[in-house]
């Protein structure tokens, strides 16, 4: 695709070799990410972070990578500190907030509404999660910490990938994601991981199949966990419930902790949690007990996005041949444990 001057909005815009560029850009990203090296290349931009829906890792990420390429960041946090609670409808917010910024993240509890708003931007539009729907950047982080972790065993291929995904597939926007973004490969196995009511949506199931990759679905999670490479958690989408009794129905159904992973999973097994993880008692998707296993990635996958949004930031604003020219050492202490 043309990155340049265009929206992020879906996973559907990219082809396999747009994949691999993004990934190349993010990994020109390291430096500046690690505090090794500082860019203005972005110097008198604005970012305007628009979030309609709680976030702490997408909105502070996207924030944090446009900081780090030297721009500045403008934030909307909720409906009710918008002129959306006024009766503002997205076309007349897009169209004002675009002539005070020259990229906008946005995030919506609806499907469909970022796409909307997109329409009447003057500017690029990222998509940061719109309902249920999609959540492009943090598949394309995904995918990249796959990569990265599966390159530290030795292993520089993503096609023959094995990939449990586990807990609310119905209602997780970035299991959808990935899951389109897996269909750009060869040869995957994935095994959904689910109660039958919050399966994965069939169409993406059939999407996976039509693109060769065999599916498997099934509602035990400890004898799915054998002869996998990633094991993909996410917690129970209770925003999207009627009710949170509903939610509550799911929640705690599926924990992985040392002794499960230890008994189940294969040594080399990476952990991956689009994150938060819920850690309240009666959840707790991911126990603490695995805090310490080598093999838990969610933090470094949470690292991650920040480099993969700087890479979306730069090729967007076309300005990924300016990064390094416009660079210089850091000059304060930056002594970091990785």
């Amino acid at each position: 695709m043309k990155f340049a001057g265009s929206h992020i909005l879906s996973i559907e815009q990219f082809e396999r070799q747009d994949i691999e560029r993004i990934f190349d850009v993010a990994d020109m990203m390291i430096p500046y990410a690690h505090r090794e090296r500082v860019t203005k290349v972005l110097d008198g931009a604005i970012l305007g972070n628009m979030f309609f829906e709680p976030s702490t890792r997408t909105r502070v990420s996207f924030g944090c990578a446009f900081n780090l390429l030297g721009g500045e960041v403008r934030e909307t946090t909720g409906f009710e500190s918008s002129a959306i609670a006024k009766g503002e409808s997205l076309y007349d917010t897009a169209r004002v907030l675009s002539g005070y910024s020259d990229v906008i993240v946005m995030r919506h509890p609806a499907s469909g509404s970022v796409a909307e708003f997109a329409a009447a931007s003057r500017v690029p539009v990222l998509n940061g999660g719109d309902g249920a729907n999609e959540h492009p950047s943090q598949a394309l982080l995904d995918l990249y910490t796959i990569r990265k972790e599966l390159q530290h065993q030795g292993r520089n291929d993503l096609d023959g990938l094995r990939i449990a995904m586990i807990g609310d597939l119905k209602y997780g926007r970035t299991v959808h994601s990935l899951c389109k973004l897996l269909c750009l490969f060869e040869r995957v196995s994935v095994t959904l991981i689910s109660p039958p009511e919050l399966a994965m949506p069939q169409d993406l199931v059939e999407r996976l199949r039509e693109a060769g990759h065999s599916v498997f679905q099934s509602n035990v999670m400890e004898d799915s966990l054998a002869h996998i490479d990633i094991c993909y958690s996410t917690r129970i989408q209770e925003e999207r419930f009627a009710d949170r009794a509903e939610a509550d129905m799911y929640r705690g159904r599926y924990r992985l902790n040392q002794a499960i992973y230890t008994a189940y999973c294969e040594p080399n097994t990476v952990i991956m949690h689009p994150l938060p993880r819920d850690s309240r008692v009666e959840a707790n998707e991911l126990d603490n007990d695995l805090n310490d296993n080598p093999n838990l990635a969610i933090f470094r996958q949470a690292d991650n996005g920040v480099l993969v949004r700087m890479a979306l930031f730069a090729m967007v604003l076309d300005v990924v041949d300016q990064v390094d020219k416009n660079a210089r050492d850091v000059n304060w202490y930056t002594e970091r444990r990785f």
